[in-house]
Parts: structure tokens; C-alpha cells; sequence
């Protein structure tokens, strides 16, 4: 069994797109396997998949390396992942499954000057982010990851993002479409279940790019500009 670190928040026929996404990406990973699938959503909205079978074991290694897995104890010292919950001027939360609020105080963000708030709008974190921290040991505080700073000021040396939630990969590459911008971006980059991030061509405006699909998309825009 692998608790997979992503969560499915939305409701009604959304849900149900979300839901059958995620079984057939889940699929595409082990489908080569001899291994046995079932996939159910947890009440805190984890997703959680049981497998069986002469494979199992690589099969859990494989998810857990495709979405990173949530784990019933955080290990001190060891890299985890959770889902930005919400910030303040304290710092970020992130939910780390299993009942777990893990706090990123200000000074352990380590993404520059600014409040926490002003940092997740210059790096474009939508809440629900997947994001990696790293324990806090004994009396420490938590804090991101470097390889989570180094993934997101990458993304501000680019040519340019929008990163959306609530909706699924296909869902915003939809979008993107139907609002007549499929020759303004490059690709759309899954970072969640439901958070995707829309990565521009070199001469494409983020913020005009977002106020053009966001009369389409019911969900939460962030611009990341070079």
C-alpha cells in the first residue's frame, strides 16, 4: 500500500475526471507489472492504493517515485512531501497526510526577501503545491528542501508560467486550447493531481496568458515571470 502525495479536492464531475485521471496515470506506471490495483480516496483526500500481487513491492517503489508517497511519521532529518495548506506572516503550512501540519517558518523558506505571501505570489505556489521539506531534528524547525528551492527559482529563469489548480493536466491543456493560446505555450508540466503548471514560449506574457484563460478556469492562477 502507498499513500500517493497529491490530494483530490474538488467535488461533483470533477471529482469523478479526477479520479479517473489519476487510476489510469496510476496504471501507466505499473501496468507492466504483476501486480493488482485498487485505488481509493481517503477522507482527508489522500489518495491511497493497494496493491497486490508478485510485484507489489516494485510497484509501491514505483508510485511513490512518480508522486511521492505520504508516510504515517515523519523521519527527522529526512525529506518529505506535503501540500501547501495555507501561509501567514509566520511562514507556510504544508499537510503532510496522517493529521500532520508541518510549519515552514519565514526564515526557512529560503526563496529571498519578502513575506510568505508575497513569496508564493513570486514563485506562483498555489495552494494544494506539492512541495519537499525536510524535517525538522530535535528542537529545529522544518524547512524546504534544496531541491525544492532549486525547482522553483528555475522556474523564474524560464521564459515564464502560470500555474493553476484545480484541474487535471488534460483539463488545462483543454483550456489553454479553447481560449486559442496552444502556440503560446510549450507544454503543460504536471506538479499535482491538480495543479499543473503552464510553461509559456519566450515571447508570451504570463499575466496576459492568465487573464486570457482564467474567464475558462474556475480555479486559482498564479504567474511566474522571469
Amino acid at each position: 500500500m502507498v499513500v500517493l502525495a497529491t490530494k483530490l479536492y474538488v467535488e461533483g464531475d470533477a471529482r469523478s475526471r479526477a479520479t479517473d485521471s489519476l487510476r489510469s496515470q496510476v496504471n501507466n506506471v505499473v501496468g507492466d507489472l504483476d501486480v493488482s490495483v485498487d485505488l481509493e480516496i481517503r477522507d482527508d483526500e489522500f489518495p491511497e492504493v493497494t496493491l497486490d500481487g508478485e510485484d507489489a513491492t516494485v510497484a509501491a517503489n514505483a508510485l511513490a517515485e512518480e508522486w511521492g508517497e505520504i508516510v504515517p511519521a515523519l523521519e527527522p532529518g529526512e525529506t518529505h512531501v506535503g501540500m501547501l495548506e495555507s501561509w501567514d506572516d509566520e511562514g507556510f503550512v504544508l499537510d503532510a497526510g496522517y493529521g500532520t501540519r508541518v510549519r515552514i517558518p519565514t526564515d526557512e523558506i529560503g526563496l529571498g526577501q519578502g513575506t510568505p505571501e508575497q513569496i508564493r505570489t513570486r514563485f506562483g505556489l498555489v495552494q494544494h503545491l506539492p512541495m519537499r521539506f525536510v524535517a525538522g531534528e530535535e528542537d529545529e524547525p522544518a524547512r524546504l528542501a534544496d531541491a525544492e528551492r532549486d525547482r522553483l527559482y528555475e522556474w523564474t529563469r524560464g521564459a515564464g508560467r502560470v500555474n493553476v489548480n484545480s484541474a487535471t493536466r488534460a483539463e488545462a491543456r483543454a483550456t489553454v486550447n479553447r481560449a486559442g493560446h496552444a502556440q503560446d505555450i510549450v507544454t503543460v508540466e504536471r506538479l499535482g493531481l491538480l495543479e499543473q503548471s503552464i510553461v509559456c514560449r519566450e515571447d508570451t506574457d504570463p499575466p496576459g496568458l492568465l487573464a486570457s484563460i482564467g474567464q475558462y478556469m474556475p480555479a486559482e492562477l498564479l504567474c511566474v515571470v522571469p
